[in-house]
């Protein structure tokens, strides 16, 4: 009976810490943060469950919901019948997103640990909170395009408002340009949509995908392979916005910088991964042929993120800038995935996003401690801090080496996937972009190096190194990345499936 509503349960689980939030009075800040964290281990716990009783020999959705829920009469017949449009409830996980639940349940519980720094408004923030972790759980669930489309809007206004309330200086300007970037992108997204329905009449992904791919079906059949490119353009300008992809990226810098560390553990590791789903499952799966057409130049566009944001990281002197730079570069390494138009490439770009989910939550979130602590990020009014927080240097050097793909870590897996995937239809491009994996080493390791190591200024002799509850985040995350990485198995599994399927026996398509 569970399984039959495992996914519903999981996407509006938070909604109970919302409700119990709402009825606490906003003077009891403890009480309200311990709702807050306690909140999201509900979600977490289901989304475990959800993992468990996963089946890894079948590409079909598994946990699959279905109900009418919207009916809206548009008109007549001429028997008198009435005609109605009707919206369906569809939800459903596959090996792809089975792996984005988890990762959005457990970063989000370990952003609400790192919230504990939040001093104002605490009731607001954690509502808000819990609104932003329904709708990331509900992209990655949703089977139809209107549903997706309503979670992929419920991340945007919540986001919008923990970054403009709770962030730094600039805070104002970074939430208006999220929210106009991101704006656009779902313009462009919703256009592709309803010019679906009106050609296919039905909002199922799974029969969109199945429309598309038939060769005698009346509306695919009208649908010109022009026209057809058209859409998948569409579709991956308006997932590049979110990714980030250059030259979309600009508005991701300044909320890396301006966001408090939790929302920008649950921005770099979640909401940027939308962009690479989306880019997967509707770009890539819908419009299979066109995205092989395409592959040539979303490699160029991967390499430029790779090399740009390499480059650029490693001449910035502010660490959260460093790291935001980090993540357009490695995402380029996606987008090298999925050029390779293989199931060794498709995986290479999976592994990279759930490992870079893990990693860069875990980077932002030991600078968020070091900022409670100094109030700065400038590298150079750091240094030495190994001596004052041995451990949080520790697993800082550590993160860096997952980031940089150091054997037996995520990074590396992921890597070595999206490379080897690209290889054997695109050398030159696999041969340019691995110079990134050598400009990544030098820009980690000289931030990382000259954040921990060196003279210790004087103000910052005597700091308390890492807390029992900063200790839980760091150990959990390195212990996910360290897992992933000796047993790439645990990611591997689920994927294998519903990847193969993906790359659909096409001619000039490889599997």
């Amino acid at each position: 009976m569970v399984n039959s509503i495992l996914l519903s349960l999981i996407v509006f689980s938070p909604l109970l810490a919302i409700l119990i939030l709402a009825f606490v009075p906003r003077h009891q800040g403890g009480v309200i943060k311990q709702i807050g964290v306690l909140g999201t281990l509900l979600p977490l716990a289901l989304s475990l469950m959800l993992f468990a009783a996963f089946n890894y020999e079948t590409a079909e959705p598994q946990f699959v919901e279905s109900a009418k829920w919207i009916s809206i009469p548009i008109g007549f017949a001429q028997g008198g019948a009435m005609f109605t449009f009707d919206l369906a409830y569809e939800l459903g996980v596959d090996g792809v997103s089975m792996p984005l639940i988890v990762l959005t349940a457990l970063v989000g519980t370990l952003a609400a640990v790192a919230s504990w720094q939040v001093k104002k408004r605490l009731k607001e923030y954690f509502i808000l909170f819990h609104l932003l972790l329904i709708g990331m759980l509900g992209v990655f669930a949703a089977q139809n395009l209107f549903l997706f489309f309503i979670f992929f809007e419920l991340t945007l206004v919540p986001t919008f408002f923990l970054i403009g309330i709770w962030g730094y200086g600039e805070r104002e300007r970074a939430a208006n340009k999220f929210l106009l970037y991101n704006g656009i992108g779902s313009a462009v997204m919703l256009i592709a949509f309803i010019v679906l329905f009106v050609f296919l009449q039905t909002l199922n992904m799974e029969k969109i995908a199945t429309i598309l791919a038939s060769t005698d079906h009346p509306a695919a059949a009208a649908m010109t392979p022009a026209f057809r490119f058209g859409l998948f353009l569409a579709l991956f300008i308006a997932f590049a916005v979110k990714l980030p992809v250059f030259p979309f990226h600009t508005w991701m810098l300044k909320v890396h910088v301006q966001a408090p560390p939790a929302i920008v553990m649950i921005h770099s590791g979640i909401l940027l991964k939308m962009g690479a789903y989306g880019l997967l499952r509707m770009g890539i799966g819908f419009f299979p042929e066109q995205a092989y057409q395409f592959a040539g130049w979303m490699a160029v566009l991967g390499l430029i993120n790779i090399l740009y944001g390499a480059v650029l990281a490693f001449v910035q002197k502010d660490l959260k800038m460093v790291l935001a730079y980090s993540s357009i570069s490695h995402m380029g390494i996606v987008l090298l995935g999925f050029a390779a138009m293989n199931t060794i490439g498709f995986q290479g770009a999976m592994f990279q996003v759930v490992s870079h989910g893990f990693i860069s939550a875990l980077l932002f979130f030991l600078i968020g401690v070091i900022w409670e602590r100094t109030q700065t990020s400038m590298i150079s009014e750091l240094g030495g801090l190994a001596k004052s927080m041995p451990f949080v240097s520790g697993i800082l050097l550590t993160a860096g080496m997952a980031s940089l793909g150091l054997p037996g870590m995520s990074g590396f897996i992921s890597e070595f996937f999206a490379f080897l995937g690209l290889f054997g239809d695109m050398p030159v491009h696999a041969a340019i972009g691995t110079l990134g994996i050598v400009l990544t080493a030098a820009y980690l390791l000289r931030a990382i190096l000259r954040t921990t190591f060196g003279p210790t200024p004087e103000r910052l002799k005597g700091l308390a190194d890492a807390q029992p509850m900063e200790v839980v985040p760091m150990v959990v995350l390195l212990g996910f990345i360290i897992l992933i990485g000796v047993y790439p198995a645990v990611l591997g599994n689920p994927m294998q499936q519903t990847l193969k399927t993906l790359v659909p026996i096409v001619t000039g398509i490889g599997g």
